[in-house]
């Protein structure tokens, strides 16, 4: 049997979409210490050569009909990378992300040093934060979690992962 039926390397990136692209990439440059690969657009697909079955390039590609967006490719220290998208059309019914038990939801989770001050960074920034889980036996003993929403509601958490004495 194989195991890895796919060939798997690595996980490349994570992807959501947001309203406005600017100020989030600002907010994940400062708070975070992203730093930007790459942006594209606008991306029009009205600008651009349709599919050979007729389909226009942003359905063909995206599973998005008519759209206009922009998107840009941030790295995370650590190497983890978030790619962030802005549609300009279709307009999103959504006013929020889905919370934690909405089917499709999602959550990133980052591993960070120090949870205490990385919570603090985060608080002094506006992210509201959840309450603190720790474990002390079990698969999980010694890590502590903290989930918090980014100002645009997307969901974090924060790990420290330590072996118990």
């Amino acid at each position: 049997m194989q195991t890895n039926p796919l060939g798997i390397l690595r996980l490349d990136h994570v992807s959501w979409t947001v309203r406005e692209l600017e100020p989030v990439v600002a907010f994940y440059e400062r708070v975070f210490g992203a730093t930007v690969q790459y942006r594209l657009g606008p991306v029009d697909s009205a600008a651009l050569p349709r599919a050979q079955d007729g389909r226009d390039w942003t359905d063909a590609h995206l599973g998005v009909e008519g759209a206009r967006l922009e998107l840009a490719m941030l790295a995370l220290p650590g190497g983890a990378r978030i790619e962030i998208f802005a549609y300009d059309q279709p307009a999103s019914h959504a006013t929020r992300p889905a919370p934690s038990h909405q089917i499709g939801s999602y959550h990133l989770g980052i591993e960070v040093q120090d949870l205490e001050a990385a919570a603090q960074i985060l608080q002094d920034n506006g992210c509201p934060l959840f309450d603190r889980i720790a474990f002390s036996e079990g698969p999980t003993a010694g890590s502590r979690f903290q989930r918090f929403l980014d100002p645009w509601q997307n969901i974090f958490e924060l790990s420290v992962h330590t072996r118990p004495n």
